[in-house]
């Protein structure tokens, strides 16, 4: 049963706040087929791809996408407090992190600014999939850091015959937390029918600090973060239409957030989005083509953010997407996808903190895939070109923004292999060449942006952002036992940086949009170990990464990367029970930029029961959780806060979560 609240309108509420050391994927997650990454179908993956689904995922739930996703191996977060962060993929964040809906473009703000949330919440999704480096490539320039896809089931995509369902229920007490969800799909053989609905709400996070609190000119101290509280709610109806070849249906999906910010002590944040759906695919039993998909979104995105109550700023982003993708039949042991793309969004902001004018953006791309199966293994092959327009509109309640519009023409390749050196062991390399359009707040930002601290320069000057990477990977597999290594390194031609230039306007720091030379290189591990293999078994689970950024005009060390970070789960199962107990080592990171504050090294041990059992024909999933066993402080090199901010942010304290999920 596909479902929203696989990863919990209650994985929110039940498990939202799962620890990554304690739930790493095990060997059964890693078996998911990868969509995003290998559209052709094959088991064997040339990209570096996770794929997190099932229990795997609803026991590493979290409010935010990233942090569901920090601790997968070459992965991190943004992390600007409990209820906004975006994934970091090796180091890259932002516009060159591309998040999807199955397959499809989400449209938000959370790109522009870091205290935005991400509209797609990892409580709505079936299975999250994490693409790496040059096997993002059918998904645009930027696109280069990777992909994260969010798959659900909202427009059915195969027929049934009975009605399915699912209900979660869980508290917490680090953020005082309770929520729950219901979802109910049914149908036959030619109609298919999803709803969902869920809602979650918090209270300030636990911290093993005192920290002081100023709201109505009164300030307390408490060991919890200041103004981080919040209540998500949502839900969703869909459904689709089946034939002997095929499907198409639709969907509506509504989201509200309304959530503090610990960067200012009574700032709010309210945010809606309401998002519309189409797709289908029909297989061919023709010479030519195997099959045609199709997919279109409509997306109205808006959010005010309010000081103590009064309206200031407004977000608005509104846009469509569509995509065409048609798979051709083999041309002998040749086998591809041909595709079209396309979006247009409209942005604008008004209030005292518009440091962005209004724009337009417009994007046209052509892409192609194409995979050579060879006795030893197999090669790929593939490009896109593109045509972006961004548009500055000004603003009509603000005379400093530049109104002008430029037009980039990027364009990307790929080469990649695949060698089966022995029957337990694979070899993969993958080179790439991407190119990036700039956004428009990197071409025409000139205003005052809080959650950077600074006032924040466009440059409108600025060309294609260009990068080079390879990706070599080893992975060997017997049974349960398995192990993952790879390493890479991109060099960017002019990687567009938001750097100091000295100046003060209007008492904030001037940062401006450069091109600089930047150079990103690291290595990922994991493997899991079988103990005992009997009545009961018993897994090690290991996994760590590295990832070092340099400017190279400067020689100094790139902000925001994460530190050397080594994790080991202890799993064991005997029939309906499931225990783990782990740990998260993260480094000191004091390879950063000249004048920023280092984070100290930390330890975060975490465990987790769980029973499975029946009352009837449904099945009962009990959890029990405790994060951060010893309360340990920890801060995040990833985020911003820790240098705006210092010390109003720290990484949530102990928290015993306790939850029932039930599949009838």
């Amino acid at each position: 049963m596909y479902s929203l609240f696989r990863h919990g309108a209650i994985g929110a509420a039940i498990l939202s706040w799962a620890p990554a050391g304690v739930f790493a994927q095990t060997t059964g997650t890693l078996d998911v087929v990868t969509v995003t990454a290998n559209p052709l179908g094959s088991a064997d993956l040339i990209a570096p791809a996770t794929s997190l689904g099932g229990t795997g995922l609803l026991l590493r739930a979290q409010p935010t996408l990233g942090e569901t996703l920090s601790g997968v191996p070459g992965v991190s977060s943004t992390y600007f407090g409990p209820n906004a962060s975006r994934p970091v993929i090796r180091g890259l964040d932002g516009d060159r992190i591309r998040i999807l809906s199955n397959s499809g473009s989400t449209l938000d703000a959370s790109g522009l600014s870091f205290d935005h949330a991400v509209t797609a919440d990892p409580l709505s999704v079936e299975r999250i999939e994490v693409l790496r480096g040059p096997g993002a490539l059918l998904y645009g320039g930027n696109a280069v850091g990777g992909v994260v896809n969010l798959i659900d089931n909202r427009i059915p995509k195969e027929p049934v015959d009975s009605v399915t369902g699912k209900a979660d229920i869980g508290f917490a007490t680090a953020n005082r937390e309770a929520g729950g969800g219901v979802l109910i799909e049914g149908g036959n053989a030619r109609v298919g029918l999803h709803v969902d609905a869920w809602d979650r709400r918090t209270q300030d996070v636990s911290v093993p600090v005192l920290l002081p609190c100023t709201q109505g000119e009164v300030t307390r101290h408490a060991y919890r973060i200041c103004n981080s509280p919040s209540h998500v709610r949502g839900g969703a109806l869909g459904g689709s239409v089946f034939f002997d070849q095929g499907h198409v249906g639709a969907s509506v999906a509504t989201y509200r957030n309304d959530y503090g910010t610990p960067a200012e002590d009574e700032v709010t944040l309210g945010m809606r989005s309401n998002r519309y759906a189409l797709e289908g695919e029909w297989r061919l039993a023709g010479a030519w083509l195997k099959s045609v998909k199709a997919q279109a979104s409509h997306t109205d995105y808006a959010h005010t953010e309010f000081d103590a109550g009064e309206p200031g700023t407004r977000f608005k982003n509104k846009g469509s997407d569509w995509r065409l993708e048609t798979r051709h039949a083999k041309l002998g042991a040749l086998e591809g996808v041909i595709g079209v793309q396309g979006d247009n969004t409209r942005f604008s902001a008004d209030g005292d903190e518009a440091f962005a004018p209004y724009s337009r953006t417009r994007q046209h791309a052509l892409f192609v895939l194409e995979e050579l199966g060879l006795s030893w293994g197999k090669l790929s092959f593939g490009g896109r070109v593109e045509r972006v327009s961004v548009e500055s509109l000004g603003n009509p309640q603000v005379d400093r923004f530049v109104v002008g519009r430029r037009a980039f023409n990027p364009a990307s390749m790929a080469l990649g292999a695949l060698w089966n050196v022995a029957p337990a062991w694979q070899l993969t390399g993958n080179l790439s060449r991407s190119e990036r359009a700039p956004k428009d707040h990197e071409l025409f930002a000139n205003g005052p942006h809080v959650a950077t601290g600074a006032w924040e320069s466009g440059n409108a000057a600025l060309g294609k952002e260009r990068s080079t990477q390879l990706d070599l990977g080893l992975q060997w597999k017997s049974g349960p036992r398995q192990a993952k290594l790879a390493v890479f390194s991109n060099r960017f031609d002019n990687y567009i940086s938001l750097e100091a230039t000295g100046e003060m306007r209007d008492d904030l720091p001037e940062f401006a949009y450069r091109p600089v030379r930047a150079r990103f290189q690291g290595m990922e591990a994991q493997g899991t170990v079988r103990l005992l293999d009997g009545l009961s078994t018993v897994d090690l689970e290991l996994r760590g990464d590295l990832v070092r950024a340099t400017n190279l005009d400067t020689g100094q060390p790139l902000p925001r990367i994460a530190p050397v970070r080594v994790g080991a789960t202890l799993a064991w199962a005997r029939g309906p029970w499931g225990a783990r107990i782990g740990l998260d080592h993260a480094a000191r990171q004091d390879r950063v930029p000249e004048g920023e504050r280092t984070t100290a090294a930390y330890t975060l041990w975490n465990a987790a029961l769980t029973w499975k059992t029946r009352a009837g024909a449904t099945e009962l999933l009990w959890y029990a959780r405790l994060d951060n066993i010893g309360n340990r402080l920890a801060y995040s090199a990833n985020s911003i806060l820790t240098q705006t901010a210092p010390g109003k942010s720290p990484l949530p304290g102990r928290s015993l979560r306790l939850g029932l999920q039930a599949h009838f």
